[in-house]
């Protein structure tokens, strides 16, 4: 998909690309407003000396879940700020509304909840997703249940009382894509949830391709710093007012100060997610032509995440990066890396983690914004036990192993996508790697 494509027209100027709708979308008032920057609302309470005009409006917010008109009532209910980061995250998706939550898993607790309560209690769901994502759906902790299948087999899995399909694509951890069309048409009339987490919408709007439910854990790429927390649904204003009706039940709203930041984060995504991207793409070109690595993956949309496969100890490769972070989590400005195994995907029964493509060798990489050469230095040492590899002389795989680190005659590693010999594909471009 071009990441420079106009997205739909807002109420407020004609269409723009997608990089400009990233600066300026939830921004377009603030210089009516005589503002340059979004302003900061902290208040959890905001004054109302006519207590019959706002018996009315909570009234009409308990029967439609529409916004308000006029000022805030209290902060559970909605927030100026918070709201902006909403408009603009509708805008980049291409959807008519946004409802943001405390974190990505309360954002998906709200679409579970939303669906059981008009008697719609089951799912549909392909693997893998996230882990904590798996473990909700798979435990029923929401009096929900759910039917895991692969794409082929969601017409089939569907029933009566199937309120959601769900599928992740690239998937978490594994990259593996799905044709979010085809998935889609399988759907019928059953709402297809499509978490974006990991493409954003700079690689891919999947409502333009017939999703009708957008969800972002925001703490990654759209925060993009490590430093906030968040969740995010992109849908239309039908469901949307049922999500805010549920968020003001249970309370999982997004603080003030995360809606400002996730808005800052916003104006910046184009321009990390294409550069991590290109870094990511070569970095998997290099993966794959080293012994040490039994494969890599890298989908063929591109993006900053890569995960490969290795023929040594996984957990010594972890212990051994010294610019890599190595930690949970993902889409930040420095590059993470973590064994899903034994963190993200450990609450996952490990027959269904294996089953999925998760094994116990895969490492999974959030490439940020560092030199690559500097990142490949790191990389080599780690995969070597920590023998030190000087910068600029790692272009070339390095082909001696350690002996704790044992490669097989056979070279090199096996790769998942399509084979592409430049520095890396232009995100949202159909390149991959050999």
């Amino acid at each position: 998909m071009d990441t420079e494509s106009v997205l739909p027209p807002s109420t407020t100027t004609q269409s723009r690309a997608l990089a400009t709708e990233a600066v300026h979308a939830g921004r377009d008032d603030l210089a009516a407003l005589g503002l340059h920057a979004a302003p900061i609302d902290l208040s959890t309470t905001y004054p109302s000396y006519d207590s019959r005009a706002e018996a009315e409006r909570i009234d009409t917010f308990a029967t439609t879940g529409a916004r308000l008109d006029g000022p805030p009532v209290y902060a559970r209910l909605d927030n100026p700020t918070t709201a902006r980061f909403e408009t603009a995250l509708a805008r980049l998706e291409g959807t008519a509304s946004a409802v943001s939550f405390a974190s990505g898993m309360a954002a998906l607790t709200a679409v579970l909840l939303a669906r059981a309560s008009a008697g719609l209690r089951h799912v549909v769901a392909v693997r893998p997703l996230y882990g904590c994502s798996d473990h909700l759906l798979g435990a029923g902790l929401l009096g929900t249940e759910v039917t895991w299948t692969d794409p082929a087999g969601i017409a089939d899995a569907i029933r009566p009382d199937t309120g959601l399909v769900i599928v992740e694509t690239p998937a978490n951890p594994t990259l593996a894509e799905i044709d979010i069309r085809a998935v889609a048409h399988s759907c019928g009339s059953v709402p297809l949830l499509v978490d974006n987490t990991f493409a954003t919408p700079v690689l891919q709007r999947p409502v333009e391709h017939g999703a009708r439910i957008v969800l972002h854990s925001a703490t990654k790429y759209l925060g993009g710093h490590g430093d906030v927390m968040g969740g995010v649904v992109a849908c239309d204003e039908e469901f949307a007012a049922v999500l805010r009706q549920v968020r003001f039940a249970t309370g999982g709203v997004l603080h003030p100060m995360a809606g400002y930041l996730l808005l800052r984060g916003l104006s910046t995504l184009p321009v990390r997610v294409r550069a991590a991207s290109a870094s990511a793409a070569e970095l998997a070109r290099r993966l794959s032509a080293d012994p040490r690595i039994a494969r890599v993956h890298y989908p063929e949309l591109g993006g900053a995440m890569v995960s490969f496969e290795v023929y040594g100890d996984p957990h010594q490769v972890i212990a051994g990066v010294r610019l890599i972070t190595p930690a949970v989590s993902l889409g930040s400005v420095d590059t993470l890396i973590q064994h899903p195994a034994s963190i993200s995907h450990r609450i996952v029964e490990e027959g269904d983690r294996h089953a999925s493509g998760v094994g116990d060798r895969l490492l999974r990489m959030s490439v940020g914004l560092e030199d690559v050469e500097d990142l490949w230095a790191d990389l080599c040492q780690a995969l070597s036990g920590g023998e030190p590899v000087r910068r600029g002389l790692s272009a070339q795989p390095v082909r001696t192993a350690s002996a704790s680190v044992p490669a097989p005659a056979s070279a090199p590693a096996s790769v998942s996508v399509s084979a592409s010999a430049s520095a890396g594909p232009v995100p949202g471009s159909r390149q991959g790697v050999r």
